[in-house]
């Protein structure tokens, strides 16, 4: 099949979330599996910054083809791409296609592609990503989108994919007031996945342990956007409460609103440790020097921070959130409501006992082995596709 994606932001763009880390994984996994994909995404890199890779590239077998943004300030500001030519990109590469499959909903990128693909009755797959909720941020804007621009792009997609069972009643909840289509929408749920190898041999942990002083402390790891909805400043009240005096809390990610209060928060206790934003090197050390994890969000689709963490054999204290009640059943961490005190139970739990996070650990990688794996899902995906190629 010839394949492809549309998305804001895609990689090295990692400093956006699970969602590049995501469109990433399906393209390399559906090479794998020897299909054609050409990746069309625009030159964000971050909130303020383009990239300054060419315009056109091949990584690990994907054609990416990057459009630029005629501003950043309104990618910073409001979340919003302005991508030059995307269009008329799309005119010249969609007759060739077979399937369009298009990242989160409420975008530009989705405006200008899905006319074109439906115009040539080429299949339109949606994943939002867990972005369709409005408690996920900028409801008001969502409000606004929905109302004037929404209902025609769904018009369009012939298969939305949910992360999760609670998504997937998300997503026809809101497809139902966008009207019905002559053949309808069709949904199914495939959750993110995760490139075992990366995770199979960490690097050394050491030196990273020494440049942030973690010494040989347990360390609890957050790693994320710092946003309201993750639920950092609860996970800082809750890593004090705890009162595990020789633990450390490492808070890992770009800040997105969060930092100036983790910081009054963590203030005169030198256990906590912000590192900021880190490649794809530190990131993988941070998790090696790491022995929890925690994400006690208050909205997430189906984070990806979790799935390679729970890869990296790393037990999880997550919340409810974050829409993964199987790491609890498999034995894999803990689910606990995203308070300070129910969180802080949890992980002290786990900074305690260091037999108990060797277990839950284990369980943790056997958990992704089985049920996260791109080469599981990207066949997942192949289905989906294969099917509306049927129809």
């Amino acid at each position: 099949m010839q394949i492809l994606h549309v998305t804001p932001y895609y990689q090295p763009a990692y400093a956006f979330g699970g969602v590049v880390r995501a469109a990433e994984g399906m393209a390399v996994s559906l090479v794998a599996s020897g299909h054609q994909v050409t990746v069309l995404t625009t030159d964000a890199l971050d909130q303020t910054t383009r990239c300054i890779e060419p315009t056109e590239e091949t990584i690990d077998g994907v054609r990416i083809l990057r459009r630029p943004n005629l501003s950043t300030r309104l990618r910073g500001r409001l979340n919003l791409s302005t991508p030059r030519s995307m269009k008329r990109s799309a005119v010249s590469i969609l007759p060739t296609v077979d399937i369009l499959h298009a990242h989160e909903f409420r975008t530009v990128e989705n405006l200008l592609v899905t006319p074109v693909a439906q115009a040539l009755g080429i299949p339109i797959v949606l994943s939002p990503h867990g972005t369709l909720n409005m408690s996920t941020g900028r409801g008001r804007l969502k409000a606004a989108w929905d109302r004037l621009l929404s209902p025609s792009v769904a018009q369009r997609i012939d298969h939305v994919i949910a992360l999760t069972e609670t998504e997937l009643s998300e997503v026809r909840e809101i497809w139902a007031r966008f009207g019905k289509r002559q053949k309808p929408t069709n949904f199914s749920v495939i959750p993110n996945g995760v490139h075992l190898k990366e995770f199979t041999e960490l690097p050394p942990a050491e030196h990273f342990r020494r440049r942030h002083g973690l010494a040989d402390a347990p360390t609890v790891l957050y790693m994320g956007r710092l946003q309201a909805r993750k639920g950092v400043d609860v996970l800082v009240r809750a890593f004090q409460r705890a009162k595990v005096e020789h633990a450390r809390l490492l808070i890992v990610g770009p800040d997105e609103g969060m930092l100036s209060q983790v910081r009054a928060l963590a203030a005169g206790d030198s256990r906590i440790v912000c590192t900021g934003y880190l490649g794809s090197d530190e990131r993988l050390e941070a998790l090696a020097a790491s022995d929890v994890f925690a994400l006690p969000a208050r909205g997430e689709g189906l984070s990806m921070a979790v799935l390679e963490a729970q890869a990296s054999g790393l037990p999880a204290v997550i919340s409810p959130g974050c829409n993964m009640p199987e790491v609890e059943i498999a034995g894999a961490g803990f689910v606990a409501d995203a308070t300070v005190d129910a969180v802080a139970i949890k992980l002290r739990e786990l900074l305690v006992d260091a037999d108990l996070r060797a277990r839950m650990g284990m369980a943790a990688r056997q958990l992704v082995v089985e049920r996260y794996a791109w080469d599981i899902v990207g066949k997942q995906l192949e289905s989906v596709y294969l099917q509306l190629l049927k129809t």
